[in-house]
């Protein structure tokens, strides 16, 4: 089902940028290396008033994903991001790996970062970015029973937000069985607009690949969905810490040029996207 975008928009646009800084290495890769922790910082103090000057320069609106740790980390730079008129939404409290959780620590640290949230910047967050892009058989229910409107973790579709359904049943010879559709809305992201795992020097990933590879991927996926996909979401990932390096920079650049020279695109926040969907799923 198409989004009910603002009149003259043929395409929705998310460019969301998880502000991880320190706690990627720690949750994710289980590093307090100062090297590790230094990458992190870069992308508090170099990426972020990068970015910020990027996005105020063409006008965009964007959404962070941000660990509750990395507000407590860089708090300044967490204030200048809503400051600059930005959405912050919940991404964890310190980059915690969800499926290795107990469904008790799972919800203490999902209650944790809603808390912190309200504490540290005045208000609860809308929609919730799964850190490492996983989820466990609780965790749409969890967000469900405290509120959330919408989850951007999953990637059962490309272009299109969907409720999505967690899989009750494994079934090797007779299928697998889906449970209900989730009353949150689902924006989905996908590995190959991220710029995380292509670009950055990764412990247990290649990494490090051409500039010109990943612009060509993004703008192939940006043209199939402006041109066969009219009402849809482009939701791209980003990361300070990556995605403001000097050559990365210039390509992202370049690839936000190309989208703004093309009418009908709307650049919103995710949960701008998840608004325009409200009211759809009434008969």
């Amino acid at each position: 089902m198409p989004l009910s975008l603002p009149p003259g928009k043929r395409l929705a646009v998310s460019i969301g940028s998880d502000f991880d800084a320190h706690s990627v290495w720690m949750g994710t890769f289980k590093s307090i290396s100062q090297s590790h922790l230094s990458r992190g910082e870069f992308g508090a103090v170099v990426g972020v008033p990068r970015l910020l000057k990027l996005f105020d320069t063409h006008g965009i609106r964007t959404t962070w994903c941000t660990p509750t740790h990395t507000i407590q980390t860089f708090r300044a730079q967490c204030d200048q991001i809503l400051e600059h008129g930005h959405e912050m939404a919940a991404h964890g409290v310190w980059h915690e790996p969800i499926t290795q959780l107990a469904p008790a620590e799972e919800r203490r640290l999902l209650e944790l970062q809603i808390k912190q949230h309200e504490d540290l910047l005045g208000a609860r967050p809308r929609g919730y970015r799964s850190p490492a892009w996983d989820v466990t058989d609780h965790t749409l229910a969890l967000l469900e029973e405290y509120g959330f409107d919408w989850d951007s973790s999953l990637m059962g579709r490309d272009f299109e937000p969907y409720h999505p359904r967690i899989v009750t049943h494994v079934d090797e010879e007779h299928g697998n069985a889906f449970g209900p559709p989730s009353t949150l809305l689902e924006i989905p992201v996908s590995w190959y607009l991220d710029d995380f795992p292509p670009l950055e020097n990764l412990p247990r990933s290649v990494g490090m690949q051409s500039t010109d590879t990943v612009l060509r991927r993004w703008l192939d996926q940006f043209t199939f969905a402006y041109e066969r996909c009219p009402g849809g979401v482009f939701a791209l990932t980003v990361h300070p810490q990556t995605i403001a390096r000097a050559h990365h920079l210039m390509m992202f650049e370049a690839f936000l040029e190309h989208i703004i020279r093309h009418d009908g695109v709307w650049f919103a926040t995710l949960s701008e996207i998840a608004d325009a969907w409200a009211g759809q799923d009434s008969p």
